[in-house]
């Protein structure tokens, strides 16, 4: 299974850096390896009688491994064309349901979209063919061979043809996204048209099965169940977490800095805090900016430190002390505006920011709460 994903938090071993791309196998890999292992190993009793029982258990163990590396090919097909249109790639992740490229921007047209989407379950189908002649006219009589690749060429069919179906966040949901892109010319009716469409296949998963096991099914369906549930959830949260991102990237116009800044007072390290806000209000200004004796910035009050000192103390403290020195990081373009604001605050954590002109003149003051307001309710 297949998806891109924005920038998340992950912790698992790294297994190397292929094309340069850091490739990571969660802990969740392990367990889906024992169960894999587990299953496939009566196949193996059955079809090589003669294994010894450790030996049964290294082959079943063995094609886990193979079909990770199935799923790792698929995953590298879709990262290094990301990486051809330059796009940048994080990392790839291979996890319990298969895997993801975390791949950190969206393409700039709806015609690489569909390229990067669908070069996964190409690369799929082909390992598929590849497997499908080899076992038919290169692998005969037989044996642990013969058994590998029918099992894998079966196995990338079977991912090849999934990722296909058109719904968020599998590819062919990516490729369904890149048409209607195209017919309406907005990524965002895009990515809701296919994530509604994912949404109604994630139930589709759920439920069909139920229903078939209702009426007239099998006790060896159970297993059927529990997959189709499994995948079923998968499909449903992943576009939902679509529509989500479709809801933010629509408000990423309103994160405009100089619409949202804050009008900025001067005030120097030793002024009373007390003092400050009588200035700050009279000039009805929202923020206070630590000057030294020649007008230059030093430090951002701290809006939370001025709300948590009680009024009977604010004429006893500076405003200095409630500052937070000013780091280059935290001195931003006042023209910042959508997504460019987002990823120069996300790379440098605050609560708030200095707003400069290109002249280097102070505009205002950026607060992160501001910013966040845009997104509430999202």
């Amino acid at each position: 299974m297949s998806a891109e994903s924005p920038r998340q938090e992950f912790s698992g071993i790294r297994m190397g850096r292929p094309f340069g791309i850091p490739v990571y196998v969660s802990w969740t890999w392990f367990i889906v390896a024992a169960i894999i292992t587990f299953m496939f190993s009566d196949q193996v009793r059955e079809q090589l009688p003669g294994l010894s029982e450790p030996a049964v258990y290294g082959v079943a163990f063995a094609y886990a491994v193979l079909l990770y590396v199935s799923v790792l090919l698929h995953e590298l097909a879709h990262s290094v064309l990301a990486k051809m249109y330059g796009l940048p790639v994080r990392r790839i992740t291979l996890y319990l349901l298969g895997g993801v490229s975390e791949i950190e921007k969206e393409p700039q047209t709806p015609g690489r979209e569909f390229m990067v989407a669908a070069v996964g379950p190409l690369v799929s189908l082909l390992l598929a063919g590849i497997g499908l002649v080899a076992d038919l006219f290169l692998v005969d009589g037989g044996g642990i061979p013969e058994m590998m690749v029918w099992w894998l060429w079966v196995a990338n069919l079977i991912v090849g043809v999934f990722n296909l179906l058109p719904g968020l966040p599998l590819d062919g949901g990516r490729m369904l996204r890149a048409g209607v892109w195209k017919a309406t010319r907005s990524p965002g009716t895009g990515t809701i048209a296919a994530a509604w469409a994912g949404r109604v296949l994630g139930a589709v998963l759920i439920v069909g099965p139920l229903l078939l096991y209702w009426f007239g099914g099998q006790p060896q369906q159970e297993l059927s169940l529990l997959w189709g549930a499994v995948l079923g959830a998968f499909i449903w949260f992943g576009a939902t977490q679509s529509l989500r991102v479709a809801r933010v990237r629509a408000r990423l116009p309103q994160a405009n800095a100089r619409a949202l800044a804050r009008r900025a007072i001067p005030v120097t390290a030793e002024t009373p805090l007390s003092e400050a806000l009588r200035k700050a209000a009279e000039a009805h200004a929202g923020a206070m900016v630590i000057v030294d004796h020649d007008g230059r910035p030093l430090a951002i009050v701290i809006e939370a430190a001025v709300q948590a000192t009680p009024e009977h103390r604010r004429p006893w403290v500076n405003a200095g002390s409630l500052a937070r020195a000013l780091e280059p990081s935290m001195v931003l373009p006042a023209d910042l505006v959508g997504e460019s604001l987002i990823d120069a605050m996300r790379d440098a954590p605050s609560g708030e920011y200095l707003l400069v002109e290109k002249g280097g003149e102070v505009y205002g003051v950026l607060a992160t709460a501001d910013v966040n307001k845009v997104f509430s309710g999202v």
